[in-house]
């Protein structure tokens, strides 16, 4: 018997809401794409966290209430407020609560408490095969790029660059996370304005291009390489940020995506904020240095300052999506509706 493509999208396990794109889902960096449902107020976010446990207890609540206060329900992850050590949970503990909110039907998207360090060591555990059967948005930054980075890959569902639980959820937070969760439009990510000088942006190479975003926190991504977690970087529009890092630091992570060939297979660059990150006395680069030094041999356009990182006006960004870098604009556009 013949079946639609609906049907046959149903008869996969995919999930009603899921957009597929240029055919069946696959395991490794080639799954074909998969857009989660659009996510609308009256929602339920899980809540989860997969890396550090918060300082103090009381901000658990804190964070819970302003999640409600943008007009979403919550579902706390099982052992989301465990500790042990400076992780909330074991690693099994943690992992459990990722496939948890996947696998429940009553949660429409997830999200972090908080960031730190943690998610490498749960990818073994993650079940990508229930993913991709449950798609539905993550979202997070910092250390979450982990699991943003290897669930795209090994399922192509899109994930989103962008706030955590703790985050400031600013006006200019809250306006880029609706157009790329609760909006099916393609959209512009531009620095805030006016701005002041921490708001603008420097053009390294000037020119267009096009391709698939892919990136998240460069210390993060660095500890992934190597690994089986990556996506597929050819064509795409690589974009990193950081925080605490001395530029020789960051020097040091750009010279390992260059010995692994990322900057020979990428269409196009952006190096968002890099927060606290110093230039101490002495004989001392700048980032724009660095990045120009890193890029100069390599035909693609770039800039450095774009509004995401560990900064309180921040934008989301959808990772897998065709967009547009207009470098000397200092502008990213999304060329295709973010959510399904």
């Amino acid at each position: 018997m013949a079946h639609s493509r609906q049907e046959f999208i149903q008869i996969l396990g995919i999930g009603m809401g899921a957009s597929l794109i240029n055919g069946l889902p696959d395991s490794g960096h080639h799954a074909a794409l998969i857009k989660p449902p659009q996510l609308q107020r009256g929602d339920t976010i899980g809540l989860i966290s997969p890396a550090f446990s918060m300082p103090k207890e009381k901000q658990y609540g804190q964070i819970i209430r302003k999640i409600q206060r943008q007009g979403f329900k919550v579902k706390v992850g099982a052992h989301a407020e465990d500790h042990f050590g400076y992780f909330a949970g074991t690693d099994k503990h943690r992992a459990a609560d990722v496939n948890a909110m996947f696998a429940n039907s009553d949660v429409d998207a997830i999200m972090p408490f908080r960031g730190g360090w943690g998610c490498d060591r749960i990818l073994d555990d993650i079940n990508f095969d229930l993913i991709s059967r449950n798609p539905k948005p993550l979202i997070g930054f910092s250390d979450i790029t982990t699991l943003l980075l290897a669930i795209h890959a090994k399922t192509g569902l899109v994930t989103y660059h962008g706030p955590l639980g703790e985050s400031k959820w600013t006006p200019f937070t809250k306006k880029y996370f609706k157009k790329a969760l609760m909006q099916r439009q393609p959209f512009t990510l531009k620095n805030k304005e006016p701005g002041h000088l921490n708001d603008k942006t420097t053009t390294i190479r000037k020119g267009r291009a096009e391709g698939r975003l892919l990136g998240g926190n460069l210390s993060v991504l660095s500890s992934m390489m190597g690994s089986d977690y990556l996506p597929d970087w050819k064509g795409s529009i690589l974009f990193v940020e950081d925080v605490d890092e001395d530029i020789y630091s960051i020097d040091r992570m750009l010279t390992q995506l260059h010995l692994n060939g990322i900057f020979e297979q990428i269409n196009g660059f952006v190096f968002g904020k890099c927060t606290s990150c110093d230039v101490h006395k002495g004989h001392q680069f700048t980032l724009e240095q660095v990045v120009q030094q890193h890029l100069k041999d390599y035909d693609i356009p770039a800039f450095i300052g774009a509004d995401f990182g560990h900064i309180d006006n921040i934008f989301t960004i959808p990772i897998g999506l065709k967009a547009e870098i207009f470098a000397a604009k200092g502008e990213l556009c999304v060329l295709e509706a973010p959510v399904s």
